[in-house]
């Protein structure tokens, strides 16, 4: 009988690990993909389930929790009375039933305006301000703020003010040397930063190497042929820093994209070929399906 208990209890114990680990949140979810030795890979929704929701709207945040995708990529403008909202373009042409650049319009006027569907139909979702997503993520999801490199200040702001900066990664340019960008903008010490660097520049392992001494950075590498010699660095790269990558269009990762994976099912050369250069995230237009494939061979829980 004191056996089965002891078992019984081991068995408890290491199941409330186990739930533990899945239960993460976003904040220890980001510092622990910091650990080189964790093998996992974290899945970026671009732009948010775009294909069940418009982009980058809160019911596409919203789906992205609840399909339990780590992280939701999102881009910031800034309207006219200087609000931050979440829109990918400059103007709203493409995204909205309305015409003008989001700088044309008050936070009051495009509030109004109607957000279309990936197949460019006008539905009732509304264009969200930055602090509105991240007020709905904090404590859910992981967040990666992309095309605010000319508003940091206040895209660091809102971060603060909804205690969200240990769940977000901000992009802060591209091809920008580290010194370059400390020099002129105030990055927080406790924030989490991306620069995007095109590999087929001939400065691209320099700008890379620069980032080593900022403990909290991520490399975002993107090519557009996978012939070029720097990508042999990546490997090596990734052991020391932190690796994002893109199953996008084939133009950011020389055609090992998600529309091979799943229209070829081509899987192993497009998402496997990249998972071969450990990468800690990649961003996926197809995130289902990547996690999917990432679970099957052990680099997702």
């Amino acid at each position: 009988m004191m056996k089965n208990r002891f078992y019984f209890v081991v068995f408890f114990l290491t199941a409330i690990d186990f739930t533990a680990a899945f239960a993460q949140s976003p904040a220890a979810k980001l510092s622990a993909a910091f650990n080189r030795t964790n093998k996992q890979i974290l899945v970026a929704a671009h732009r948010g389930d775009w294909r069940n929701a418009p982009e980058n709207s809160l019911n596409a945040l919203l789906n992205c929790i609840n399909k339990g995708f780590d992280m939701m990529e999102l881009d910031v403008k800034m309207t006219k009375d200087s609000q931050l909202v979440v829109m990918h373009d400059n103007t709203i042409d493409r995204t909205t039933n309305v015409k003008g650049k989001v700088s044309d319009f008050t936070l009051e006027e495009i509030s109004k305006f109607k957000l279309k569907n990936g197949l460019g139909r006008v539905t009732p979702n509304t264009i969200p301000t930055f602090k509105e997503m991240m007020l709905e993520a904090k404590g859910k999801i992981l967040i990666n703020v992309d095309k605010g490199n000319d508003h940091l200040p206040e895209v660091f702001k809102v971060l603060r003010e909804t205690g969200t900066m240990q769940q977000a990664v901000v992009n802060v340019g591209d091809n920008i040397p580290y010194q370059k960008l400390v020099s002129a903008e105030k990055i927080p010490a406790d924030a989490y930063i991306m620069a995007v660097v095109n590999m087929a520049k001939s400065d691209a392992l320099e700008i890379i190497k620069g980032y080593q001494s900022a403990a909290k950075s991520i490399i975002q590498p993107i090519f557009n042929t996978d012939t070029l010699s720097s990508l042999q660095k990546l490997p090596e790269i990734a052991k020391n820093q932190i690796v994002w990558l893109n199953s996008l269009w084939p133009s950011l990762n020389g055609g090992h994209d998600d529309d091979r994976a799943v229209e070829k099912n081509q899987k192993k050369e497009s998402w496997g070929w990249l998972t071969d250069f450990n990468p800690v995230f990649i961003q996926s237009d197809r995130p289902a399906d990547l996690i999917q494939y990432l679970k099957e061979r052990k680099l997702h829980h």
